[in-house]
């Protein structure tokens, strides 16, 4: 069965729940999804279903003789699935995938922002802001040990770029599924910016399950 959708990021809202609270959730553009790729065990080692969304203007030859007479799809991602040989070329998927209660991870690029300094980027505290400091307030310190080692270790922190990476929030709840405007509402935040490219993957991790609570009235025994 597959196990993932590709779609959009559209915005944030809130949505009452049952109880009456309010609850911040992104709303998600997922699909419909078109099967455009079958890959067996047998064949490439792994099995796994490749999936189409989004119009695409023009394509270049290799890619229209990949896809056929599926569409034209913009992306294309891969999703791992148990049995490929029960899904047929051609098959599209739609957010009925999912349910509310589900829990989802989430994949997409976190917002760029640009070139930032340490105390943006990691939090630094920077340096000392009187007792004659002028230029060293946003400044990251030493970053060597003198002669010996004699150089910069890497992955030190420093000033680089910032965001535009490959980010995945896991096991959010799916508060609702509308298949008739291809529409899932997801509780709390998902990363990257508005019509951002996203992959909704089932989770296999589940949440640890609260003690229940006691019911008043009764006494507990020590």
């Amino acid at each position: 069965m597959i196990s993932g959708l590709i779609g959009r990021k559209v915005g944030m809202t809130q949505v009452f729940t049952e109880k009456g609270t309010m609850q911040s959730v992104t709303a998600i553009e997922a699909g419909p999804c078109v099967v455009t790729q079958i890959k067996t065990s047998a064949k490439e080692g792994y099995n796994a279903v490749q999936l189409g969304f989004g119009q695409a203007k023009r394509l270049n030859e290799p890619e229209k003789g990949h896809l056929g007479k599926l569409g034209l799809f913009r992306h294309l991602k891969e999703f791992k699935v148990e049995d490929a040989s029960k899904v047929e070329l051609g098959h599209k998927v739609d957010v009925s995938l999912f349910k509310p209660g589900d829990l989802v991870d989430i994949i997409g690029l976190s917002k760029g922002r640009g070139f930032a300094g340490v105390v943006k980027r990691y939090h630094f505290s920077g340096g000392p802001k009187t007792h004659g400091q002028s230029d060293r307030h946003r400044a990251p310190g030493a970053v060597g040990s003198g002669t010996t080692p004699g150089r910069v270790f890497k992955g030190l922190r420093m000033a680089g770029h910032m965001g535009n990476q490959r980010v995945t929030v896991k096991c959010l709840e799916v508060v609702k599924a509308d298949p008739d405007r291809n529409l899932l509402l997801v509780k709390g935040a998902v990363p990257g910016a508005k019509n951002g490219l996203l992959e909704i993957r089932k989770s296999k991790k589940q949440p640890k399950k609260q003690p229940e609570k006691p019911q008043e009235g009764k006494k507990q025994g020590k």
